[in-house]
């Protein structure tokens, strides 16, 4: 700054030269720096503040696809089993039905097997062959609804599963544990076992 000659010594705001506005004060570099600190932190903070907010999101995305998806597998297993029980509801509804009427088609088979081919009464003959119609019809009701006649023959091996043995005879032309003799044949629902054969079985001699 440079003051312009003034013989009295007084000194005029117009003589004092202009300051450069390029140069800064102290106080204003100071505050400068201090402020462009601080937005520095700030917008660090938010950013990690973001990435934690987001990471959260993830988690939770990630949480619900997977209860999601628990949800449906259980959902079709529950569908499954559904249909797997309707399906056996409807194989063996007449099962309690059909055991019953085994009886019934055992008198039925033991009438038809009478032998009246010496009998010459026309009422008799006439019976026998209803008798004989009526069978018939109840097989093919039997074959509508799955019921399987299980007639093991002489010499087959004992299957636990589908004979029962009443008792056992000693053969030595016959195998152990093979048929000698069917004393009533079984019967089965859709592979279900109503009641089983009830055969005789051979044994060794000792």
């Amino acid at each position: 700054m440079s003051i312009r000659g003034n013989p009295d010594g007084i000194t005029n705001p117009g003589d004092l030269d202009e300051v450069d506005p390029e140069v800064e004060s102290p106080e204003s570099s100071v505050q400068g720096n201090d402020g462009n600190a601080k937005d520095s932190d700030i917008s660090e903070v938010s950013d990690i503040s973001d990435v934690d907010a987001l990471e959260a999101v993830k988690q939770e995305l990630s949480d619900m696809k997977e209860q999601f998806l628990r949800a449906k597998a259980e959902a079709e297993n529950i569908r499954r089993r559904s249909e797997l029980e309707i399906t056996k509801a409807r194989k063996y509804a007449v099962e309690n039905f059909a055991a019953e009427l085994l009886s019934v088609k055992d008198s039925l088979d033991l009438a038809a097997n009478v032998d009246l081919s010496n009998n010459e009464d026309d009422v008799v003959n006439s019976m026998h062959e209803g008798l004989e119609l009526t069978l018939r019809q109840l097989d093919n009701v039997f074959e509508k609804f799955g019921i399987t006649a299980l007639e093991p023959q002489t010499g087959d091996k004992l299957n636990p599963e589908l004979h029962q043995a009443m008792t056992v005879q000693v053969s030595a032309e016959m195998p152990p544990n093979h048929i000698v003799k069917v004393i009533q044949k079984g019967f089965s629902l859709n592979d279900r076992l109503l009641r089983p054969a009830m055969v005789i079985v051979a044994k060794a001699p000792s």
